[in-house]
Formats: structure tokens, sequence, C-alpha cells
């Protein structure tokens, strides 16, 4: 339960940048910090893939697919590193706006897994000796 919990939080801000990113990349991206123009294509597109990737999320999280849980920790887990490299190579403050967001989530969905396997270890099955 606490997994799916921060998966929504996931979901949302895949989904709210994603439609800012697609309808008012300039905008999105000064709310974002941005000090850099990187025009209104990419920024569009990178939208329309936060969109799609925040559509998959629900319906992990509508159909349980909890087998799928732990990627929504490690992949953007390791995304991080990835923000962090771009930082370092813009200067762009827009990618330590993303690492806090994204840091956010990823603590919040690992907190959430760990939570959930301490409490399915609890469970006691008939006529286990716990």
């Amino acid at each position: 339960m606490n997994t799916r919990i921060s998966l929504v939080f996931v979901a949302s801000y895949l989904l709210l940048t994603g439609l800012g990113l697609a309808l008012a990349p300039s905008v999105t991206l000064a709310l974002l910090g941005s000090i850099v123009d990187y025009g209104p294509i990419m920024p569009r597109w990178v939208g329309m893939f936060s969109i799609a990737l925040a559509a998959v999320i629900v319906q992990v999280l509508r159909h349980r697919l909890t087998v799928l849980y732990p990627m929504g920790f490690f992949m953007p887990g390791a995304m991080l590193f990835g923000f962090g490299a771009l930082y370092l190579a813009s200067g762009d403050r827009l990618f330590l706006a993303v690492m806090a967001v994204v840091g956010l989530g990823v603590t919040m969905t690992g907190l959430g897994l760990w939570a959930d396997i301490r409490r399915s270890r609890k469970v006691v099955t008939p006529g286990s000796s716990r």
C-alpha cells in the first residue's frame, strides 16, 4: 500500500510536468528554474514522453502489477545520476529542480517498498511459528 501511494506521486509529477512541457514549454521551463533556451520542440517531446510514462505507471497501479513497483524506485534512482551530469554539463538549475522532485519520489518509493516488504514478512500464515 505504501508503495502505491508513492507511485501516485510519481505519476502525478510526470503528468503535470509533461502537460506543462507539451502545452506551455517556455512557462514550464521558467517555473522549473531553467536558464537555458531549449526552444519549443525538445521540451514538447520530453513532455510527450512524460505523459506516456505517467500513463504506464497509472496502468501498473490500476492493475496492481506489484512485480513492477520496484522499477518505480530503481529507474528514477539511476536517472538521478544523469540529471546530475546534465546539471554539471549545462549549469542549468532546471536539472537541480528535477533532481529534487525525482529524488523525493525515489525516497518515497524506496521507503514504501521497504515498509511493504516488512509488512509482508510479518504476516503469519497458518502453521507458522512466528
